[in-house]
């Protein structure tokens, strides 16, 4: 037995089911941004750990610690850690500022979608109030 919709029902529902379209599309990649800025770091720290344990195990294996038996693997730990936070700190920047730049153009898809409704269902247009910045 099928039932049927009202106009107004199914209008809300098309533009609803239209502004989550936008919101995916929208959000698309994010995760991925999110999940590189959140890790970087931390492989950044086992390169830092890899490269200290390489040193420890030079200092071992020659007895005693040189210069030139620890200089290498400190430094290999140190780009490690650059490259780590060299990665992370762009990737948060950029998740951050595409976050803040959806919200708005969310915002303003949302009331769009309440405009074209108001005027579909009744003829007049709905009023956004502008939030103060």
């Amino acid at each position: 037995m099928q039932e049927s919709i009202d106009l107004h029902s199914w209008t809300t529902m098309s533009i609803q089911r239209s502004v989550d379209f936008i919101q995916n599309r929208l959000q698309g990649g994010l995760a991925f941004l999110g999940t590189v800025g959140s890790t970087s770091p931390f492989v950044g720290l086992f390169g830092t750990v890899w490269g200290i344990y390489h040193a420890l195990t030079a200092i071992g294996i020659a007895g005693q610690a040189s210069i030139d038996k620890v200089a290498g693997p400190v430094g290999e730990s140190l780009i490690m850690t650059a490259i780590g936070l060299g990665t992370a700190v762009p990737a948060v920047l950029g998740y951050n500022m595409l976050v803040r730049r959806n919200k708005g153009a969310l915002d303003e898809v949302r009331n769009f979608a309440a405009d074209v409704q108001s005027i579909l269902m009744g003829g007049y247009r709905h009023e956004t109030h502008e939030p103060a910045e």
